[in-house]
């Protein structure tokens, strides 16, 4: 097999292979075994056509399609590797020669992973965060904690207030007519939760206990039912219930409740202290690694192809819907209370998928750059680490991951990310 690799604009190229006639007809036998099996013709047994007969009456051409599905990826894959090409894409694939008695000569267009031009990345200047905790902040988690106890108790005078829970009936009109979605009965709604649309449970302060109202909305230009999106509305509106919340004394007793290890309030307030900073000592060294790789990607020169950020938005897209799954929503019900639509929530991602992308690709060029490796031994403790965190057998994560390529990287880029800590300047 001989290859050629024509580098072109960007990120782009063209791979040109061919594949010997001998290893073309190993293909077009397998494709007629393929075919052959389901070919019925006078005087033989389904299946056993010879082949100069299906040549004469179905013609070599209509072997060819199978064939290539046969050559193809095994030509390419070991023409990317002879090439040492790293694609990021699917390529475009244009048949340039196929001929019986002839060799297979083919094109690809591949987009392959930019190449990286390090900027400054050793030295660099960050300040760590603050992590000392306040008083004023222990006495904020403490109110926090007292409000989650509150219960809810039925208002019988006054007016919805701010934070009241209401239950409420409503129907919604656009353009006189009821819109489908738009009525429920005794809906639970808490007042400046931001649940309905903008102005909705603003216009709801001041309302008593089986008063009816028209409250008057526009829906949202991004919103998600296109027959409504930017159109005003109005909701005929009745209160049934109004419930306020009932916060309970913060003393030693709601600090038992609170946390069942402590004895006392002063108990629960030391250690949500102790607590706290070492949460705030762990989020500042996040915060000063991340600063320091934004820093070291900021830097780099990099022609990112639009192919690396749409994978990486596919990823976020996946990983947002399966944090939603475990919330117990999904995609189509976010669109719903959001507003939004898919192509507005990728377009709202671009920008995050692309800094990702840039961040990955600058960490594997320093990695390469500084010759950072990770030791066999290393990557055993690790998966040793997974299989006492997991319950599971090294094999059966080694199995689950695909082989350890992938921790290998990730333990790669956390060394690079603990080699730039090391070389920081770092003002405290």
């Amino acid at each position: 097999m001989s290859i050629k690799w024509e580098k072109q604009e960007g990120n782009k190229g063209i791979l040109t292979v061919e594949v010997p006639e001998e290893k073309v007809k190993e293909g077009l036998n397998q494709a007629f075994k393929k075919v052959v099996k389901d070919v019925q013709a006078p005087g033989f047994r389904k299946g056993k056509m010879p082949r100069p007969m299906f040549e004469k009456m179905y013609g070599v051409e209509s072997l060819y399609n199978d064939a290539l599905d046969i050559l193809l990826p095994e030509a390419y894959g070991n023409a990317v590797e002879e090439a040492d090409l790293t694609p990021v894409d699917r390529p475009d694939i244009d048949i340039e020669q196929m001929e019986k008695g002839k060799s297979l000569i083919f094109k690809a267009t591949i987009t392959v992973k930019p190449e990286v031009k390090l900027g400054e990345y050793k030295g660099l200047e960050v300040t760590r965060q603050e992590t000392e905790v306040t008083e004023e902040e222990i006495d904020q988690q403490l109110k926090d904690r007292q409000t989650a106890f509150a219960e809810l108790v039925i208002k019988e005078e006054g007016e919805v207030e701010d934070g009241d829970t209401v239950k409420l009936d409503f129907k919604g009109f656009s353009d006189g007519e009821p819109f489908e979605g738009g009525e429920a009965e005794d809906f639970e709604l808490e007042i400046g939760s931001g649940s309905f649309i903008p102005g909705f449970e603003e216009q709801m302060v001041g309302m008593k206990l089986d008063e009816e109202k028209k409250i008057e909305i526009t829906f949202p230009e991004e919103y998600h039912a296109a027959e409504l999106a930017g159109k005003p509305a109005t909701f005929e509106v009745k209160i049934n219930e109004v419930k306020v919340k009932e916060i309970p004394e913060l003393n030693d007793e709601l600090a038992k409740e609170i946390d069942e290890e402590v004895e006392n309030l002063e108990e629960l307030r030391s250690k949500l202290h102790e607590k706290t900073v070492a949460e705030k000592k762990t989020s500042s060294e996040t915060a000063l690694r991340d600063d320091l790789v934004e820093a070291a990607a900021r830097n780099a020169e990099i022609d990112i192809p639009e192919a690396m950020i749409n994978s990486e938005v596919e990823r976020m897209l996946e990983e947002f819907e399966q944090r939603l799954q475990q919330q117990g929503m999904n995609l189509d019900l976010y669109f719903q209370f959001s507003g939004q639509d898919e192509e507005a929530l990728r377009a709202q991602m671009q920008d995050d998928a692309t800094n990702r992308v840039r961040v990955s690709l600058t960490l594997e060029a320093i990695g390469q750059a500084e010759a950072l490796e990770v030791p066999e031994e290393e990557i055993n403790e690790e998966l040793q680490k997974m299989s006492e965190q997991f319950g599971m057998e090294v094999e059966q994560i080694k199995a689950t991951l695909g082989g350890t390529s992938v921790l290998e990287n990730d333990l790669r880029f956390n060394k690079t990310v603990e080699f730039l800590v090391e070389h920081a300047k770092v003002t405290e």
